[in-house]
């Protein structure tokens, strides 16, 4: 049996190849990091946290019902983000993954003391949990964003 093949040489394959890569590393070098949305995230995050403060915490709590909307502003800033960027969320990368674990737990975390705030009556202190909620989600949403970027540049 003989070989027929006719594609292109090895050399031309190799030059397509690092066409290719040159072209994913310009694209990923030209992502403009869409701070605006990216504090949404933030604005997000903050808003759930404040919601402790219009919960009563103790036997009778009941947990506040703009969780679910907080879910469904996240899932339209995520789509804006693909939509502006083209980066989907799928596939960030390992450290991408890890902040927004980070994300997750830090938010639970400042809900929680903020509830224990609440319970002690100082309203005032959530104000305080809800910022720290918006600076630390917005940053650690900046660092998925670069994650996802620089998986981009390495595919």
């Amino acid at each position: 049996m003989e070989n027929n093949f006719s594609g292109p040489s090895p050399d031309a394959a190799t030059d397509a190849l690092n066409a290719l890569s040159a072209d994913r590393e310009q694209l990923a070098a030209n992502v403009n990091v869409p701070w605006a949305l990216l504090a949404a995230f933030g604005g997000v995050g903050a808003w759930w946290v404040a919601g402790a403060a219009s919960a009563s915490p103790g036997e009778s709590y009941e947990p506040p019902t703009s969780s679910w909307l907080a879910i469904v502003v996240t899932l339209v800033v995520s789509y804006l983000i693909t939509l502006e960027t083209g980066i989907r969320f799928r596939s960030m990368g390992a450290r991408a993954g890890w902040a927004t674990v980070a994300i997750i737990a830090i938010c639970l975390a400042l809900f929680s003391l903020s509830l224990g705030l609440v319970s002690f009556g100082a309203y005032w202190a959530v104000s305080i949990t809800s910022l720290i909620a918006f600076a630390l989600t917005t940053w650690l949403a900046g660092v998925a964003f670069r994650s996802a970027t620089e998986k981009l540049r390495s595919e």
